[in-house]
Formats: structure tokens, C-alpha cells, sequence
């Protein structure tokens, strides 16, 4: 065999795998319809399960959007090699720069990319199914957590209550924060965990001689609501 035909074989093998799949009207509705439910049931767990402080729906609306972007994205790089070299090139000089303050935020772009990634390759199945799946795992996850909640109590009180406070506290599971004493003013900040709202251990400081204030936070790791 020449050299010369060796050369022609090898760039017409290359031509002809340029188009990995043939794109069907019915494969690309498919596609689109099943990105859109799962971005569909990630709206909805995101707005009804939310704990975060505010709640953005901006950014709700945009988990759908990256579902359905990220589904037509991948339908094009899988359908052909240079669309997609284009496609990379295009989207490498794309920078995002909108700080993400909730860390359970990041969760849910990943959910929504990872949806619209195995509904764009043609999993329908896989994508619904994961989608379902993850949100089911989340809503117990959120109903869990509503049992128990932690909180920060901070009670302010004068020196001649330090006996009473501390008896009251002898009753409770609680974690020290901090305790500033200013004169004969003291500041206590204590993390408690309150089941089903119940603030009965609110009531028990204001009726003590001697507390100034008591503030109940709901606290949940960096952020205070």
C-alpha cells in the first residue's frame, strides 16, 4: 500500500466521524422536554425547601435556564467533533464572577448541569430518575432538619442574676459561644437546639430578677437568620 492511499484513508476515516450522532427533531424534543422537567422539579424542591437567609428566585429561575443551556450544549458537541471544538473555545473565554453565598447553592448549579448533561447525551431515563432521586434524598434531608433547629441565645443579665441564670441553664443542652461581662452587665451567647419552635426556654429568662434582654437567633453554621 502507498504511503500517498495510507494518508487518504486516514482523512477520510476522520470525515467521516465528524458527525457522532444524527440529531432528530423527535431526539432533540425529547431532549429539551426532559431537561425541562428536571429543571422543573429542581425549582420546585428549591423553592419549597429552601433554608437558606433570602430567598432569590433569580437565582431559581436560573437553575432551570443551566438545565435546559447545558442540555442543548451538550446535544451539539455530541452530534459534531468541530461544533464542539467550537463550542469549547467559545465558552473557555466566559468567566463567572457572582460570588455564591449559601455553599448549598453550589449544590443545586451541580444538580442542575449534571441534569442537563445526561439529558443532552439522550439518557432521558438516567437524568429524570437522578433528578427524582436527589430531590427525594433532599426532602428528607429538609424535613429532618425542621425537627431540630439550632439557635443562639443571648441573655443579658446583672450580676445579682448569675445564680438564677446559671440554675435555668443546668436544665438545658446548650454550647458556650462567648460571654463578654461589661461592669456589672454580663452578655451570654449559648447555641441550643429547639424542636417544633418551642421558645418555653425564653420565657424562663425574662421571668428571672435581674436579665435585661433575651434574644433567640436561628443560627445554621456560618450564617445567623
Amino acid at each position: 500500500m502507498k504511503p500517498l492511499s495510507i494518508i487518504d484513508d486516514t482523512i477520510q476515516l476522520f470525515s467521516d466521524n465528524l458527525n457522532f450522532t444524527e440529531l432528530s427533531p423527535a431526539g432533540m424534543i425529547a431532549a429539551m422536554l426532559s431537561a425541562l422537567v428536571c429543571g422543573i422539579i429542581i425549582y420546585l424542591v428549591y423553592r419549597f425547601c429552601y433554608r437558606g437567609i433570602v430567598y432569590s428566585d433569580n437565582f431559581n429561575v436560573l437553575l432551570v435556564m443551566i438545565t435546559a443551556i447545558t442540555g442543548f450544549i451538550i446535544m451539539t458537541i455530541s452530534s459534531n467533533v468541530v461544533l464542539s471544538l467550537g463550542m469549547v473555545g467559545a465558552l473557555s473565554i466566559v468567566r463567572f464572577r457572582t460570588a455564591i453565598k449559601d455553599p448549598l447553592d453550589i449544590g443545586f448549579l451541580f444538580w442542575s448541569i449534571a441534569a442537563g448533561i445526561t439529558a443532552g447525551a439522550g439518557l432521558y431515563f438516567v437524568a429524570v430518575f437522578g433528578t427524582v432521586l436527589i430531590a427525594l434524598i433532599y426532602i428528607v434531608f429538609s424535613l429532618l432538619k425542621k425537627e431540630k433547629k439550632n439557635y443562639l441565645l443571648i441573655v443579658r443579665y446583672s450580676d445579682n442574676a448569675e445564680k438564677n441564670v446559671a440554675a435555668v441553664l443546668g436544665g438545658m443542652r446548650y454550647r458556650l459561644k462567648n460571654k463578654t461581662a461589661n461592669g456589672d452587665m454580663t452578655e451570654l451567647t449559648i447555641e441550643v437546639k429547639i424542636k417544633h419552635n418551642d421558645t418555653s426556654s425564653v420565657s424562663r429568662f425574662k421571668e428571672i430578677e435581674g436579665v435585661s434582654t433575651v434574644t433567640l437567633l436561628e443560627y445554621s453554621g456560618e450564617y445567623i437568620n
